[in-house]
């Protein structure tokens, strides 16, 4: 059975001359929180802004749960909830206000959806509060609330924790986390801070200059964010044996055919030296290497924009 929310072909948008997306490909699975990950101006907006056919594709395809027609996804897109760029509101209405409206233009006339909608966002006890004397943080769970007004099985925002202070974003977060946990709701989130998106993320797609360069599961990230000690050796398979058998672990990789990546006794290099030296093995080199989470990334953009 196919758990797929969205998938693109070769998606590509060209503005005459100027190429903004180029032939991107990128897959969502059912109960995915996704990070899409760029710079500003790195193509996050108006991909999304393809996706949910604010903007016409110039080449390629798209898939919504599963349909390709263009009858037949104009009818899927009724399941996307969206934020993009920032929400329209009425500063001169209250909260409720704001959502009746939308909801007489959804044509969804349950008033108790109102009152549930803004029970889930926070927002329950602003009462007759103008939404132009709201906290930033108030009207981005404001625009939340009216992307939830459609019960949208897919949300789609764009750098919705954009200009909120920490605890804004945190409340932004758990609100995320419990759309996607509690009602199965998957998420497209488009952000520039790697380490923000980490914190809910279940996968990843990095867009540099229009083109999706890589895609990777959180699971993926951490591990090329681990620590490790690398050692250069001159008898890898003795160093493996005196590791599996003298040092007790197996949580290493040989990279080159004779580079070690340990994983674990990290603050055991001495001990490892002077073990392999007494096992006959030479240590030509040894460091400590691995980045974080921001560094992965800002190391990732920096190796694209020299490429």
């Amino acid at each position: 059975m196919q758990n797929h929310v969205l998938r693109t072909f070769d998606l590509t948008k060209k503005y005459g001359e100027q190429t903004a997306l180029d032939h991107v490909n990128m897959t969502i699975e059912k109960g995915d929180i996704y990070g899409l990950i760029g710079r500003n101006g790195a193509g996050k907006t108006t991909l999304i802004r393809t996706i949910t056919g604010l903007v016409s594709k110039s080449e390629g395809a798209i898939e919504l749960f599963s349909h390709k027609e263009a009858k037949e996804i104009h009818r899927q897109r009724r399941r996307i909830g969206s934020i993009i760029e920032a929400p329209s509101l009425y500063p001169s209405y209250t909260a409720y206000q704001n959502m009746k409206v939308r909801q007489l233009t959804l044509g969804t006339p349950e008033e108790e959806r109102i009152d549930k909608i803004l029970k889930t966002v926070g927002l329950a006890a602003t009462g007759k509060k103008k939404v132009r004397n709201f906290s930033l943080g108030m009207k981005q769970r404001l625009g939340l609330g009216l992307a939830l007004l459609s019960n949208p099985d897919f949300l789609i925002l764009d750098e919705p924790t954009n200009g909120l202070d920490p605890e804004g974003i945190r409340e932004i977060r758990r609100l995320l986390l419990d759309l996607n946990e509690s009602y199965n709701i998957t998420i497209l989130i488009s952000s520039h801070i790697l380490g923000e998106l980490s914190k809910i993320a279940t996968r990843y797609g990095v867009i540099h200059d229009g083109v999706l360069v890589d895609e990777f599961t959180n699971r993926e990230l951490e591990m090329r964010c681990r620590q490790y000690l690398r050692l250069q050796v001159n008898d890898i398979e003795r160093a493996t044996f005196v590791l599996e058998n003298k040092l007790q672990t197996t949580d290493y990789q040989v990279k080159d055919g004779e580079v070690l990546h340990i994983y674990d006794l990290l603050d055991q290099s001495g001990n490892i030296c002077l073990v392999l030296a007494q096992e006959g093995v030479k240590v030509l080199t040894i460091e400590s290497k691995g980045d974080d989470l921001e560094s992965y990334f800002l190391n990732l953009m920096g190796g694209l924009q020299h490429a």
